[in-house]
Formats: C-alpha cells, sequence, structure tokens
C-alpha cells in the first residue's frame, strides 16, 4: 500500500511531539490526532459529530485540552496513558498501527528514525508553531517523502 500525505503528517506529527517531549505511544496518539484534525478541516469537518469534529460523546472541559506550543488537542488518559480523542474517538496505538505502521511494513522503523532526524533538525521555535511546522517541516517534504516511503515499502 501507498504512503499518502496522511501517513507522512502522522509520522511527522508524532516526530514533533515526540521531540517535545511526549512518550512514543503518546506521541503517536498526537501525530494521528493532528492528521486526522488537517483532513477534516480540508474537508471542512463533514459528516462529523456536529460539534466540529473535537467532541463526542461526552462534554469535554478547558482541562481537556492539551497544548503542544500553540496546537491544541483534547485528552484522555487510558491505563496512565496520556492519548488524544477528536469526534469522540480516542486515537490509540492499535490505530496508529493499523492506519499508519501497517502502511509501511518492514520499513517502519527506519521511516521512523528518518522522521525523527528531520524534525530534529528544526529549532525549537518552529516545533512549537503549528503554523510554522505546516509551512516549514510538513509542507516542503509531504510529496517526496510519500514517494520516498513508498518505494521503500
Amino acid at each position: 500500500m501507498a504512503v499518502g500525505r496522511f501517513q507522512v503528517m502522522t509520522m511527522l506529527q508524532a516526530a514533533r511531539a515526540y521531540t517535545l517531549g511526549l512518550p512514543l505511544e503518546s506521541a503517536y496518539s498526537w501525530g494521528l490526532n493532528r492528521a486526522i484534525f488537517i483532513a477534516a478541516a480540508k474537508r471542512g469537518f463533514k459528516g462529523g459529530s456536529g460539534s466540529g469534529g473535537t467532541g463526542g460523546t461526552r462534554a469535554l472541559r478547558r482541562s481537556d485540552a492539551y497544548l503542544l506550543g500553540d496546537d491544541m488537542a483534547y485528552k484522555v488518559e487510558e491505563g496512565g496513558t496520556l492519548l488524544f480523542t477528536i469526534g469522540g474517538k480516542v486515537q490509540t496505538k492499535e490505530e496508529f498501527d493499523k492506519r499508519v505502521r501497517a502502511r509501511f511494513g518492514v520499513t517502519f522503523p527506519s521511516a521512523w528514525k528518518e522522521a525523527l532526524a528531520y524534525v530534529r533538525t528544526f529549532d525549537k521555535s518552529i516545533l512549537l508553531s503549528s503554523d510554522d511546522f505546516f509551512g516549514t517541516v510538513y509542507k516542503p517534504v509531504r510529496d517526496s517523502l510519500s514517494e520516498k516511503w513508498s518505494a521503500a515499502g
């Protein structure tokens, strides 16, 4: 299966979160959450729960918000692990494995190392800004990484 922009965004967002200090499983959840959010925003949050894509079945409070720089996602804790939620669905390691890791197959470890090395070349101030991350880190390489990682798999 091909590695698309969704998987590239997930990997780079996860590498961003890991570089900024989140534990690995939380970073995977963050990456998947942000990729889902951006994909939904591109579609105009159509077909969602009617809550702007971030609500879900329970009322969310400000204490449910997690900030990574100026970027915000809703958090939950499951089994002592910080995870993120959008549209009432928690982004778990299993979901990450299904939607992202499976696309890479055996090349996932090397792609993850490459994503980390790439993200770590940027100043922390860029990683803390959602706009700078998108425009400076993700956008310039989204298609080349998609092609490279698809060919490797």
